[in-house]
């Protein structure tokens, strides 16, 4: 029977290979694109042999399940905590430290970035419910949060908005109506709005696409920021 120490390390050492082989896989895709994560690839890049890594993971599209699940809290975890540093009270200084935590959050973890919002992995299949329901919940809820934190004062430039509960996707009401009962149609709508801006500017950034533009992706991220708030009718304190 194995000792508790034994057991200790046969836990460290397999916690261990599992994070490897997911920071390898990581790797792969940074180098060759979603494609290019198999587990027989990996096993070659770890100097293990086929076998010996189905033992971590059994199918290719479990690693790519528990990546994306890792990925994901790692930037719900990020967004939270940018959101419940910044007073309630300060709806404007909210929407910036939430953006500016996910346009962090996306540089330090590009390939993740590009796994959870970028091309699709080729043949994989999701678990039913998703890869990672509970984070992608809690980044859905905050980016509502955004826009009901403005509502009460964006609420009159909106006054025209024709927005139906229908012309929304059935599973995301489902994650927003029951945190913001009282946000209307509009209100999410303004959501995915201010999603769009911030998303877009990202994600020409960590694709390489402002490379060539602009020396100063910060800046162009900030001063896109300044006119969301200025669109919402809110203005930072201080």
């Amino acid at each position: 029977m194995a000792s508790t120490g034994t057991r200790g390390r046969r836990e460290r050492l397999r916690a261990e290979t599992t994070a490897e082989i997911k920071s390898v896989a990581l790797e792969l895709m940074a180098s060759g694109g979603p494609g290019a994560i198999t587990l027989r690839a990996i096993a070659r890049e770890m100097g293990m042999t086929p076998n010996a890594i189905y033992g971590y993971f059994a199918t290719r599209d479990d690693l790519v399940t528990t990546l994306i699940n890792d990925v994901y809290t790692s930037l719900a975890d990020a967004v939270d905590a940018a959101w419940d540093i910044t007073p309630a009270t300060h709806p404007a200084d909210r929407v910036r430290a939430w953006a500016h935590a996910f346009r962090g959050w996306a540089l330090v973890n590009p390939e993740g970035f590009r796994l959870i919002y970028g091309d699709p992995v080729p043949g994989y299949i999701a678990p039913e419910g998703g890869a990672a329901p509970d984070a992608a919940q809690r980044v859905c809820t905050a980016l509502t949060g955004l826009a009901a934190a403005a509502w009460p004062h964006a609420e009159r430039l909106y006054a025209d908005s024709d927005f139906q509960w229908s012309d929304f996707d059935a599973g995301l009401l489902d994650k927003v109506r029951p945190a913001f009962p009282h946000l209307p149609p509009a209100g999410v709508a303004l959501a995915l709005r201010i999603w769009g801006h911030l998303h877009g500017l990202v994600s020409l950034e960590i694709y390489g696409h402002l490379h060539h533009q602009t020396a100063s992706p910060e800046k162009l991220f900030h001063e896109e920021l300044t006119h969301i708030v200025a669109s919402l009718g809110i203005a930072p304190k201080g």
